[in-house]
């Protein structure tokens, strides 16, 4: 059986859905203000390599874990539904399926 990482595409398919998961973020009217002054392409690159660790790939991520990265920023459950809303479509534009 494969491991998720290569059922989401390795590294080159990961970091599309990343970037896909980034993208809906920003343009998301829930949530995009608190990107507004963020370094896109770096968050991108971050999201990338938090993902491509966590499904099981190469271990380059090195940053914060979810609950220190979040810290203070009282997201509420609002936000965090569509976080997961941005992430789901991320998938879904990327074919991924319900398994992974």
């Amino acid at each position: 059986m494969s491991s998720l990482y290569e059922r989401l595409g390795e590294t080159e398919g990961i970091t599309a859905i990343a970037n896909d998961v980034v993208d809906n973020h920003v343009k998301n009217p829930r949530i995009g203000t608190r990107f507004a002054d963020s370094d896109i392409p770096a968050l991108k690159k971050h999201a990338a390599e938090f993902f491509i660790t966590g499904t099981g790939g190469p271990a380059l991520y090195q940053g914060k874990d979810m609950v220190s990265a979040h810290k203070g920023m009282n997201i509420d459950h609002a936000e965090f539904m569509a976080v997961l809303d941005d992430a789901l479509s991320a998938l879904e534009k990327n074919g991924i399926g319900q398994r992974e």
